[in-house]
C-alpha cells in the first residue's frame, strides 16, 4: 500500500512538472501580447475578455511610467468598473484623458465641437480629439511615456474612432511614445464588404484604402496601419496590442454600453454600416427618434404604412427633417444582415419624389468613391454593384490575413 502511495505521489509530481515547464509569461508576436497556449485552452469555456479585462498582460508595461489615455464611455471593465478609475486605483500615473467625436463621457452630438476640460470625478485634464484638434501636439503629449488606447468599434470604415486611432499612432511615432492598444471584440464580426475607399475621397470618415465594413478588431486595423505604412511618411510607432481571449471572429457579442448616442443596440450597430449611407442622402436615418439606424424615410417618399417624425433628442439636437412627417421603412425587427445591404438605398432612390435632389456632397465620402452614386443613378443592379467589388476586396481579405490576431 506504501509502495501504491509513493508511485501515485510520484506520477503526480511529474505531471505537474510537465504543466509548470509548459506554462510561459505573455510573449510578444508581431506587435501583439500573446498569452500562453495552456491559459487559452483552459479558458475556452469562459466568456469573451476584452483587452481592458487582460490587465495581467498590460498592467507590467504601464509600472513606473507616466501615462496618457485615450478612451470614452465603453473603456469599461467586464464589473463595470471605467478603466481610467481602475487604473488609478492600481497606482498607475495617469496624466492626461484624449476624448474622441462625443466626448468621454460620450454625451455629445455626431460632429459636434468637443471643448477641452477637466474629469469632475478624478480630475484629470480632458483633451478633445476632435474638430480642429484631430491629432495630439506635441506640447499636449509632453511629459507622457506611454498611451493607452480603448475605444470600441463597430467595424465600419467612416466610424470615426478608427481615425483617431490613425493619428493617435501617428503623433506617437513622431513622438518617440509607446503606444497600447487593448483590444475588443468586433460586433460585425467577420463582415468583409463594400467598395474600397479611392486615395482622392480621403476624409476623416475614411483615411484608408479599405472596404465599407473591414472584419477587424481595432487591434488588428492598428497592425494594419503600422504594417501598410499608412501613417504619415511611412513612420511606424511603437505598437503593442492587448488580445482578447476566448474570442474568435466568428462569435457574436453584445455591447455592453451605447458605442456613441445614436447607437443604441445590437440591432442599431449592425446595420449601421448600410444604413449609414442614407446620411449621404436627402433620406433620415432614423436620428431624432428611439431607433436610429433601425429606421428609414423621409417626405419625399411614397406614403406608406409606416412613418415617423424626427425630433431633437439626446445625440441628435437637429435631425434631418425635424418635425416633419416621413415615410419610409421599420427594419428594427428584421434578421441580422451579413453583408453591406444596398436593397434600402436602390428602393428609396427608384421611389423618391426628386432623384435630383437625393444624393448630396457627403455621400461620396462615405461611400469612398463616385462610382456608387453613378451606378445607382444609372439602375444598375445590386447584383452588378456587388460584382463589382469581388477583386478589390479580395485583395483585401488577402493582405488582411496578415494582421489577424483571432481565427
Amino acid at each position: 500500500m506504501i509502495s501504491n502511495l509513493i508511485f501515485k505521489n510520484t506520477v503526480l509530481f511529474f505531471l505537474l512538472l510537465i504543466v509548470s515547464c509548459g506554462a510561459q509569461k505573455g510573449q510578444e508576436k508581431n506587435g501583439t501580447i500573446e498569452t500562453d497556449e495552456i491559459s487559452i485552452n483552459t479558458e475556452k469555456s469562459k466568456e469573451i475578455k476584452t483587452g481592458a479585462d487582460n490587465y495581467e498582460a498590460y498592467l507590467p508595461l504601464l509600472k513606473n511610467k507616466k501615462a496618457g489615455i485615450v478612451t470614452n464611455q465603453t473603456g469599461i471593465l467586464s464589473n463595470k468598473t471605467h478603466l481610467v478609475d481602475y487604473l488609478l486605483e492600481q497606482k498607475i500615473d495617469l496624466k492626461k484623458i484624449f476624448a474622441p467625436e462625443h466626448g468621454f463621457r460620450g454625451t455629445a452630438d455626431a460632429g459636434e465641437l468637443i471643448k477641452d476640460g477637466k474629469d469632475t470625478k478624478t480630475g484629470l485634464p480632458i483633451i478633445s480629439l476632435y474638430g480642429d484638434n484631430k491629432k495630439p501636439k506635441a506640447e499636449q503629449l509632453a511629459g507622457i511615456d506611454i498611451l493607452v488606447f480603448d475605444l470600441q468599434d463597430v467595424g465600419a470604415r467612416f466610424y470615426t474612432y478608427i481615425s483617431s486611432l490613425h493619428y493617435i499612432m501617428e503623433a506617437c511615432a513622431e513622438n518617440n511614445i509607446e503606444l497600447i492598444v487593448l483590444d475588443r471584440p468586433n460586433p460585425n464580426g467577420n463582415i468583409v464588404d463594400g467598395p474600397l475607399l479611392e486615395k482622392e475621397f480621403t476624409s476623416f470618415v475614411g483615411m484608408h484604402p479599405i472596404p465599407t465594413l473591414h472584419g477587424m478588431t481595432i487591434g488588428e486595423y492598428a497592425k494594419m496601419i503600422n504594417g501598410e505604412k499608412w501613417l504619415k511618411n511611412g513612420i511606424q510607432c511603437d505598437l503593442k496590442v492587448i488580445p482578447c481571449l476566448n474570442y474568435s471572429h466568428e462569435m457574436s457579442y453584445s455591447l455592453p454600453i451605447k458605442p456613441s448616442p445614436n447607437l443604441p443596440n445590437d440591432q442599431a450597430i449592425n446595420l449601421y454600416a448600410s444604413i449609414c449611407l442614407f446620411e449621404g442622402t436627402n433620406v433620415s436615418s432614423g436620428r431624432g427618434t428611439e431607433k436610429q439606424f433601425q429606421i428609414y424615410g423621409s417626405p419625399y417618399l411614397p406614403k406608406s404604412g409606416f412613418s415617423f417624425t424626427p425630433v431633437p433628442n439626446f445625440g441628435a439636437k437637429d435631425p434631418m427633417h425635424k418635425n416633419i412627417l416621413c415615410y419610409g421603412e421599420d427594419l428594427s425587427a428584421i434578421s441580422k444582415v451579413t453583408q453591406l445591404e444596398l436593397k434600402w438605398l436602390i428602393k428609396a432612390y427608384d421611389t423618391t419624389s426628386d432623384k435630383s435632389k437625393f444624393f448630396n456632397s457627403f455621400f461620396t465620402k462615405l461611400a469612398g468613391t463616385k462610382k456608387l452614386q453613378q451606378q445607382i443613378e444609372a439602375g444598375v443592379s445590386e447584383k452588378d454593384i456587388r460584382k463589382s467589388w469581388e477583386k478589390d476586396l479580395n485583395d483585401f481579405k488577402e493582405m488582411r490575413k496578415k494582421y489577424l490576431i483571432y481565427p
